[in-house]
């Protein structure tokens, strides 16, 4: 496994990670903890979650996964939206919400501290300085190790390190947008952005719902698919031309079109890590493959020909 700095901090994340979106869904808690220590087995060392997956059973479900192998893993959750209660101030960015959600989910986690602590989405309705103050604190405290953002765009997240470097707080070292070769919109100034300042870019939905597995060609196959409406946007001209070039470089490194889509990502500029989910140990192990191939520069080439 291959094992890379998160933006300019000295914390080594392995070059793919483990999306826990669907732990407590269609995953159940034993399948979740034999996903978990397989993944930890195959070399990866980054579990991501957040408080609002799933009312908190992901967190819950990997609190008991890894106990005994605490030191194994790298814990990322975020937080920002409502968990169960819908009160005026169970949601947002402010410093009442975020002491409150970080308690919550150590608790679910069982753990002391939390390795990455991410601000789920910008809050218009909380100065930014609030949250980063707060921020501050729960790392002065020691329950957090590092901070990022998620779904921040290009000024949201430049002008949140600024207040932070003003006041000689804590920066975000990591950002969590949407990312694949189907949508490729933060290449115009969020790339720019963190390849400048050095911020860690960890895409969720890299592979675009499942479409660039290549399981999703036609209409029928979308027919009671959980990620039917996600994925259905995709059966155009783009999405057929991008799913031909992914299976003719798979074939040509023996391996899927999922396994070269997230090995296309970890070889964009600026990417720290995807974060991939896994139902079952078949899908993780198809994730891990990824990690084997080096596109040579004609590949990449014809995937961003065909995904421009």
């Amino acid at each position: 496994m291959q094992y890379r700095h998160l933006g300019k901090s000295g914390l080594l994340l392995s070059a793919i990670g483990l999306g826990t979106n669907q732990f407590g869904g269609k995953v159940d808690v034993k399948q979740a903890a034999e996903i978990i220590h397989t993944a930890v087995d195959l070399g990866i060392n980054f579990i991501d979650t957040a408080d609002v997956y799933r009312e908190g059973r992901s967190e819950n479900f990997i609190g008991q996964a890894i106990q005994g192998m605490r030191e194994k893993v790298l814990v990322a959750t975020k937080v920002r939206h409502p968990v169960g209660a819908k009160g005026p101030n169970d949601q947002g960015a402010s410093r009442h919400h975020i002491v409150a959600g970080l308690e919550a989910s150590l608790t679910r986690l069982g753990i002391e501290t939390i390795d990455l602590y991410q601000i789920h989405s910008w809050d218009e309705g909380t100065p930014i300085e609030e949250t980063m103050r707060a921020l501050e604190d729960l790392l002065r405290a020691g329950k957090v190790r590092y901070i990022g953002a998620s779904n921040f765009s290009a000024w949201q997240l430049a002008q949140a390190n600024a207040v932070a470097e003003m006041h000689y707080w804590t920066l975000f070292v990591s950002i969590q947008p949407h990312y694949h070769m189907l949508h490729r919109e933060i290449e115009k100034e969020l790339v720019p952005a963190c390849k400048y300042f050095n911020i860690g870019i960890l895409p969720y939905f890299p592979l675009a719902g499942g479409f660039l597995t290549g399981k999703y060609r036609t209409e029928k196959d979308l027919a009671g698919s959980a990620r039917e409406e996600f994925a259905r946007k995709y059966l155009n001209d783009r999405g057929f031309r991008i799913l031909a070039a992914l299976d003719q470089v798979a074939r040509q490194y023996l391996s899927t079109p999922a396994a070269v889509s997230l090995a296309w990502l970890m070889a964009r500029p600026g990417v720290t890590a995807p974060i991939p989910s896994a139902r079952n140990l078949s899908q993780l192990t198809d994730l891990i493959a990824a990690t084997k191939i080096h596109l040579d520069p004609p590949s990449i080439e014809a995937l961003d020909r065909a995904s421009a």
